[in-house]
């Protein structure tokens, strides 16, 4: 029994070394992925804030997430499957090819995603309001089907989903066959639209400005505070 007592003490033990080292993370790193993210965070908070509606393309929200987390794909994977015969051969260069490759993939993701449209600080009846007066100008022939909305001489199809913790609305198209340059002229007439319209701020826009201010001011305390090994971390990154 106390043999059993005994071993039970040595795994909490060692349990509790590697519970530690994974828990640090060195400062260069943590800056690294988390730079990114509070950047993201922090002007989300500030166009949740405002009383205006904003108006955004699909591909510019998918590529602000993914400038967002690459600090996070830089620090995880990238470092830790990165090929040391390449970073021997090629040096610091290395880094420029995974960071491209990272920028090809998410150009590509971009490339293959539908049309879609998305609307902060409004609420569905708002916009649904807004949209009924733009689509008559640009189609006579748009109808609605429900939350569905079809403007057959631009050759668009969408439909309305709310996302209430941004408090934003997307307009997703419906189906494969969907015109660019319908949709481009949709956002075209929506943007000057919906200056007219104003709403209340999102109550979540605080906690996003909190935690990029908290974030930020873990990155900086960690680059100040540790300005050697952040050197010694960043020779060590580029295998110099």
């Amino acid at each position: 029994m106390r043999a059993a007592n005994r071993g039970d003490g040595v795994d909490w033990a060692t349990l509790w070394v590697i519970s530690s080292g994974l828990m640090y993370v060195d400062p260069l790193h943590l800056s690294i992925a988390l730079g990114p993210l509070a950047t993201y965070l922090m002007v989300l908070g500030v166009v949740n804030l405002s009383i205006r509606p904003f108006v955004t393309t699909g591909s510019r929200d998918t590529a602000a997430l993914g400038l967002a987390i690459s600090g996070l794909a830089i620090a995880g994977p990238m470092e830790l499957f990165l090929p040391e015969s390449a970073a021997i051969y090629l040096g610091p260069s290395v880094w420029l090819l995974l960071v491209g490759c990272y920028a090809l993939g998410l150009t590509l993701l971009i490339l293959l995603l539908r049309p879609r449209l998305v609307i902060y600080n409004i609420t569905v009846e708002q916009l649904r309001a807004v949209l009924s007066e733009v689509v008559t100008d640009l189609d006579r022939d748009a109808r609605w089907v429900g939350d569905s909305l079809i403007l057959p001489r631009l050759h668009v199809q969408l439909h309305v989903e709310p996302f209430s913790a941004l408090k934003s609305i997307q307009l997703v198209s419906s189906g494969p066959r969907q015109s660019d340059a319908g949709w481009r002229r949709l956002e075209d007439a929506l943007v000057p639209a919906l200056r007219k319209s104003a709403g209340a701020p999102n109550p979540y826009a605080l906690s996003f400005l909190v935690f990029g201010a908290l974030m930020v001011g873990i990155v900086t305390l960690n680059l100040v505070g540790n300005t050697q090994d952040v050197v010694v971390q960043w020779n060590e990154m580029l295998r110099r």
